[in-house]
Parts: C-alpha cells; sequence; structure tokens
C-alpha cells in the first residue's frame, strides 16, 4: 500500500489550543497518522508530520489549511521565519511504493482544492513547480507576505498557480495569505545555535554556506535570532542529506563561527530525521574507514530473525492483546473482519493448493479469477479491521464537541448522526464481502480433497463468525440513529436483503 508524507507549518508557535485545533482539523480524515509536532515559539511557527494513504494525507493537509484560515490572521502575526501564509507550505514527500512525481499529482490536487474551497491563492514549488524560478521556496517567500500582497496585485511574475481566472483582480486572502505547496524529497530541519546575541552573525554565516551563495550543495540557510535565551541561530534545511551531512552543515557552521569570533554551542533537528542520516553524520564525524553496515548489531540481528521460523504467536500477539484490553475499540467489528480475513486467506490457500494438483477449476472459473477474488476480498477485511476501529473512535470524538450554543449544538447532533451512520457503514460493507465469500467456498468445495476438507470447514466456519459479528455491529449503531431518516432507511433495506439471502442460502 501506498504512504505519503505531508509537513504542513503553520504561522502559529505560541497558542497551544490553536495549534491543538489544527491538529483536529488535520487528523479528521480517516487513515491519517501524526508522526511528529514541533512547536517554536521564536519562530512562531508550529511543524506537523503526518503519514498515511495519499488521498487521506492530501485531503487532510487541505483540511489543515482551511482551518488554519479560520484561526490564524496573519496581519497580526509576528515571528521569526519567513512565511507567505497561515498555512505556510505544504510539501509531499513519497514515503513507501510511491514516487515523486505521484507526490505532484497530490500537491497539483490539494493546490487546486484549497483554492476552490477557501478562495486561499497557491504557489507550486520544488518538483511541483511549473516555473523553473519557483522550484526554489525562498523565491516564493520573497517580499513575504506584506511584500507579496503589494505585488501580487501590479506583477505578473506572482501570479500564484492557483488563484482568480484572468482577467479578474488578483488579491491574497485578506487573513490567511497564500500556501506553498509542493513535493519533494526528505528534508532535515538542522539548527545550530551560536553563544552570541547577534543574530546579523547568523545571517553572515547563513549565506557563506548556502548552496546559493556558493556553498554546501543541497543547503538552505537563514540567520535568526531567538529570544529565550537571546542567541543567534544558523537555521538550515538539508534538501538531500546524501550530498551534505548533518555533519558537514555542523563543520561549515563552526568554522564560519570560529571565524568569526564566536563559537557554535549545540544542534537540534526540527521533526523527524532517516536513521541513515544519522548513521551518515557518525560515520563522517568518526573518520571511520570502509564502513559498513553489517557492522551494526541491529542490522546482524535482523539477518538472524529472517532466517528463523515464524512464530505466529508474537505475530497476533499486539491484536489479541489489544482485543483483551478495558477498551471498546478495536471490539466485536475489528474482530469480525479478521476472522472474515482468515477465511479468505484459507480460501487463497486452498486454490494455491488445488491448481498445483491440476485440478479442474469450477465451469465458467479459472483459478487466477477464483483467488483473486479471495484475495481482494482479504485486502478489504484487513483494512475493515482498522477502518471499524476509527469509526467508533470518530463517534467518541463527535459526541464530545461543545454543545454551548444552538449552532454548535446543531454542528454536535450532524457530526455525531454522520459519525454513527459511518460505524454503521464499515461492518455493513464487511457482511457483504463475507456474503460474497460464503458464494465462492461454494463454488470451491467440490474441487477440495478430502485431505483438506477441514481447512475449508475452518475457513467456512470463521466466515459466518464474520457474517454473524459484522450484521449484529450494524444493528447496534443502528439503534442509535433516527429510524426516519434516510440514512436508517438504507442501512435498514440493505442489511434486511442480505439477511433473506442468508436465509434462502
Amino acid at each position: 500500500m501506498p504512504w505519503m508524507e505531508a509537513v504542513p507549518n503553520f504561522s502559529e508557535g505560541r497558542d497551544p489550543a490553536r495549534v491543538e485545533a489544527l491538529l483536529s482539523a488535520l487528523l479528521s480524515v480517516p487513515e491519517v497518522y501524526l508522526l511528529d509536532q514541533e512547536m517554536d515559539a521564536d519562530h512562531n511557527r508550529s511543524v506537523i508530520t503526518l503519514a498515511g494513504e495519499p488521498a487521506a494525507v492530501a485531503e487532510a493537509a487541505v483540511r489543515g489549511a482551511g482551518k488554519a484560515a479560520e484561526l490564524i490572521d496573519l496581519n497580526l502575526h509576528r515571528g521569526a521565519h519567513p512565511r507567505i501564509g497561515a498555512c505556510d507550505v505544504i510539501p509531499f514527500v513519497p514515503l513507501e511504493s510511491m514516487s515523486l512525481e505521484d507526490c505532484v499529482h497530490w500537491a497539483q490536487w490539494a493546490g487546486e482544492q484549497i483554492w476552490r474551497r477557501f478562495q486561499i491563492p497557491v504557489y507550486l514549488y520544488e518538483a511541483a513547480a511549473r516555473r523553473p524560478e519557483r522550484q526554489r521556496l525562498e523565491n516564493i517567500r520573497q517580499g513575504q507576505f506584506e511584500g507579496l500582497r503589494e505585488a501580487i496585485v501590479c506583477n505578473p511574475d506572482r501570479r500564484p498557480d492557483f488563484g482568480p481566472p484572468e482577467g479578474q483582480p488578483l488579491n491574497l486572502h485578506p487573513t490567511a495569505g497564500a500556501t506553498a505547496v509542493g513535493a519533494r524529497k526528505f528534508l532535515i530541519a538542522y539548527n545550530v545555535n551560536l553563544d552570541s546575541p547577534d543574530a546579523a552573525v547568523a545571517r553572515a554565516i547563513a549565506r557563506k554556506i548556502r548552496s546559493s551563495g556558493g556553498g554546501l550543495p543541497a543547503l538552505k540557510a537563514m540567520g535568526v535570532q531567538l529570544s529565550s535565551p537571546p542567541r543567534a541561530q544558523v537555521s538550515m534545511n538539508l534538501t538531500d542529506f546524501e550530498q551534505t551531512s548533518l555533519a558537514a552543515a555542523w563543520n561549515a557552521v563552526a568554522q564560519e563561527a570560529g571565524q568569526a569570533g564566536v563559537s557554535a554551542l549545540e544542534s537540534e533537528l526540527v521533526g523527524l530525521v532517516p536513521r541513515q542520516a544519522l548513521i551518515e553524520a557518525a560515520v563522517e564525524a568518526l573518520h571511520i574507514r570502509a564502513f559498513d553496515h553489517s557492522s551494526l548489531i541491529e542490522h546482524r540481528l535482523a539477518t538472524v530473525r529472517q532466517s528463523l521460523p515464524a512464530r505466529w504467536e508474537a505475530q497476533l500477539q499486539p491484536f489479541v492483546a489489544a482485543l483483551s484490553a478495558a477498551t471498546p475499540a478495536p471490539g466485536g467489528g475489528s474482530a469480525a473482519a479478521a476472522a472474515g480475513a482468515l477465511a479468505a486467506a484459507l480460501g487463497t490457500m486452498l486454490i494455491a493448493y488445488v491448481e498445483k494438483k491440476r485440478l479442474p477449476a469450477p465451469q465458467g472459473w479459472t483459478w487466477p479469477a477464483l483467488m483473486d477474488d479471495f484475495a481482494r476480498a482479504c485486502r478489504e477485511l484487513l483494512r475493515s479491521t482498522d477502518l471499524d476501529c476509527d469509526a467508533y473512535l470518530a463517534v467518541v470524538a463527535a459526541r464530545k464537541l461543545p454543545r454551548d450554543t444552538g449552532e454548535k449544538s446543531r454542528q454536535r447532533d450532524s457530526a455525531i448522526e454522520q459519525a454513527i451512520r459511518r460505524a454503521a457503514e464499515v461492518p455493513l460493507a464487511v457482511a457483504v464481502l463475507s456474503r460474497g465469500l460464503r458464494g465462492l467456498f461454494r463454488l470451491l468445495s467440490p474441487s477440495i480433497p478430502a485431505g483438506m476438507r477441514s481447512d475449508l470447514i475452518t475457513a467456512q466456519a470463521l466466515n459466518e463468525a464474520c457474517f454473524q459479528g459484522a450484521s449484529a455491529n450494524v444493528d447496534i449503531n443502528m439503534h442509535d440513529l433516527d429510524e426516519h431518516s434516510p440514512g436508517y432507511r438504507r442501512l435498514h433495506l440493505e442489511l434486511e436483503r442480505l439477511r433473506a439471502l442468508d436465509e434462502a442460502g
């Protein structure tokens, strides 16, 4: 399954309540996961790292931009970090089974959505840039919010990639400014603090070491002033740590600082960093000759573990422990979906066996087609073990929404109804999948040799548990819906249809 990272940067680093509201908006999308969050008062900026399936992550980033427009007035914002927007920048980064080109697609989609939904102009940068000069984020940020607000009116070169059509007046969003959306490789945000309060020294060092000034490749740098304690900082972005390592960045700052009569005191990482970047920095700093990853004990242990026979107790124990805990999620809905996934997996195994024995497939079918159907059901049912938990947690979150005014109470009621409907739709989809598996097992049954009948019986019993458990979960959640609502009637009719088919065999 492809995974993508998004790292939205918000122009708010001093109000925890606002940052919490931004987080809530980002995580309101199912299957989006928080990896990290940083909040910096001097920069007046928060950096939040998300990961998940691409469509979900892109939607979360769009919602975050909308929430930032509600909460942040850039006319009142002051901080050390350059910015053009309340949601200043959203980079998308490829993780598992993703390419940079895939991220470009989602950057374009998110940029268009931010403009359409919230009327916030969007500039595409890095790999998503449509103009060469916009590959560099600092070119887009030139003049910051205040300068861009004036330039966009009269300078055609500052026209956003997503904004008003030709012929209409060009303006930034009055309070949220603009947003830069891009696609890039993994970036490391790395800062070095100096034993001097003079930001001019840090700015001079930054000019010398950054790639645009003829310094280190793939390095961006600026000098900023920290207030607590008063201290100058060289703030850096390593856009490709394979070209410039953390150790090289530290050494460059330390060398230039020494020539300026000050010292590099300490460094800090903002956000997440790949393990490989730290390993390479350590190897470089320690001058280790001919280093090989096989020297790492963790690498050697992983190699040994891979050669050991599988221990399924260890694999299953986390899920069983979660089911055993005194918490409602995961619960019966997730267990039903898991039972169905096990049934489908056994079906796939049985087909692999009979196909290997060259036994004839059911009339009108081929073994590969049947195997694809079982494998597809297995994937969907496995996914539903998480979807069921997410749906329940969404109901809990909706019930915690404020209701101190009439409007907020109506919004809360609407959110609860939507969440409960989703909590019924997930097990209903599981029941539909289970019903489909029942037919597939009937097709498969005549071809199964006597020595494997127990596997078939086990698979069918698991699938029956899946159907009954999922159906019961639909019933339970429907009790909390208004029986006169369209959502209730649709769910009721679908469940009754399934049960009628079940009784008819």
